[in-house]
């Protein structure tokens, strides 16, 4: 049997939400706005507990400016460099791109009851990428990661989106955007042997509230 590893999928630190910086990608044009202050911060915060755990077989990172800056401090530490990965890009939202979700619901009364009410709302979007062809590209990109690298961890360095894409198909959860909100830096480790997956651990900030830990 091989041996256990894990899929170590974190989300990028907290952004500068004034930034009106896009880029061109295969779905559109996406909002990549830099990190904040905040953001910078707990790219350190991670670095030093990534370097407190085991060093990954392999690295993987989105293209968006805050994956890439949210990455920038670990792998100089680890004199590692990641492999960049459109297709672990967040979900393309068409017409809401770069809008903030209080002008969104304010100008949408469906998409702000299923917001009140915790129900998908990336349907809504104008133009926006369909949730399946979503999950479908981030399961594909994963998978194709694990199967490079068949020894040792993977550590993936994504968005919030694309984190509830993979962890719901491994737990088997249809028909949502979203399961949970990541925090900013969160860990968030899929258990990985042979064929089977399994969550271990989801939304883990502990290098951000017990940094003298680590």
């Amino acid at each position: 049997m091989s041996e256990p590893r894990r899929l170590i999928l974190i989300r990028h630190g907290r952004v500068d939400f004034t930034s009106r910086d896009f880029r061109v990608t295969p779905r559109g044009r996406q909002w990549n706005p830099p990190l904040s202050e905040r953001g910078r911060e707990q790219a350190g915060l991670l670095t030093a507990g990534l370097l407190a755990m085991a060093r990954p077989s392999a690295f993987y990172c989105s293209p968006f400016r805050r994956c890439l800056e949210t990455a920038a401090p670990f792998a100089t530490a680890a004199s590692l460099q990641p492999v960049i990965e459109e297709d672990i890009g967040e979900v393309f939202l068409g017409e809401w791109e770069g809008e903030s979700f209080e002008a969104i619901l304010s100008s949408d009364e469906e998409a702000a009851r299923r917001f009140r009410d915790r129900e998908p709302l990336w349907s809504l979007s104008p133009g926006g990428e369909d949730g399946l062809s979503f999950q479908a590209r981030v399961v594909t990109a994963m998978e194709s990661f694990l199967e490079a690298h068949s020894r040792g961890d993977v550590l993936v360095i994504t968005h919030g989106g694309v984190i509830n894409a993979y962890v719901m198909k491994v737990l088997g959860i249809r028909d949502q955007d979203m399961l949970f909100g990541p925090e900013n830096t969160s860990l968030n480790i899929v258990h990985v042997q042979g064929g089977d997956r399994r969550v271990r651990f989801i939304n883990d900030v502990s290098h951000l509230t017990n940094p003298t830990v680590f």
